[in-house]
């Protein structure tokens, strides 16, 4: 390779090292041309899948302030640099596997640490993003769902509480102001000292009455 392409390869792969949410490196020795291309197609369009040389993706790493051990760097080497999620791609690495076992899966770099390929198969077998990001939602959801007839329910006792104590406010009114507001409003009566003077002059009238002749 001369010189200014081996340069430009080494550039693209640390800016890749750089840029990648996780890499995981695998040997395909064995692997067809279709194989590979199905592998590349299983892995999405945010995983690039790029046959290495060994050599270059070493300086390439360590430009990238990744540290790469030496026995990952042997055999036929592919790396898959996931700018996507980390445990989409190690699940679609794994499955490919499972039907096609001439691709190894010999570790890789996850949040800038190394991995091995146990830790990419634990990987692999956790819930992807999207699904924990529905799972809580869900889980809000049904908390916000449960809050709110929570305070229904406060409310409608509250409401229960204050209208007995309204419509029992005219029974509280004390009887003694009742009748006193009564004898208020009811007409005077005659006094004792009223009653002769009464008595005196309807006896006058009648008297008149009686003492003039019928026309």
């Amino acid at each position: 390779m001369a010189r200014p392409d081996k340069e430009a390869s080494v550039a693209e792969l640390t800016e890749d090292f750089r840029t990648a949410n996780a890499t995981y490196l695998t040997e395909y020795r064995g692997l067809t041309v279709t194989s590979m291309k199905q592998l590349r197609r299983s892995l999405g369009a945010d995983t690039k899948y790029a046959v290495v040389k060994n050599t270059l993706t070493k300086i390439a790493a360590k430009g990238a302030g990744v540290e790469i051990s030496d026995d990952l760097l042997t055999g036929p080497s592919a790396l898959a640099f996931v700018k996507g999620d980390p445990i989409d791609a190690a699940r679609n690495l794994k499955n490919f596997q499972k039907e096609n076992p001439l691709l190894v899966i010999k570790g890789g770099i996850y949040e800038g640490k190394l991995v091995t390929t146990a830790e990419i198969m634990k990987l692999a077998d956790l819930e992807s993003r999207e699904v924990l990001l529905a799972k809580l939602a869900g889980a809000m959801k049904g908390s916000l769902a449960k809050a709110a007839r929570v305070f229904d329910a406060l409310r409608i006792k509250m409401e229960a509480v204050s209208e007995p104590s309204s419509n029992s406010a005219v029974s509280e009114v004390p009887a003694q102001a009742v009748t006193e507001e009564v004898v208020a409003e009811a007409p005077a009566a005659a006094t004792p000292e009223e009653t002769p003077e009464v008595v005196a002059e309807v006896a006058a009238e009648a008297t008149d009455a009686a003492e003039t002749p019928a026309e």
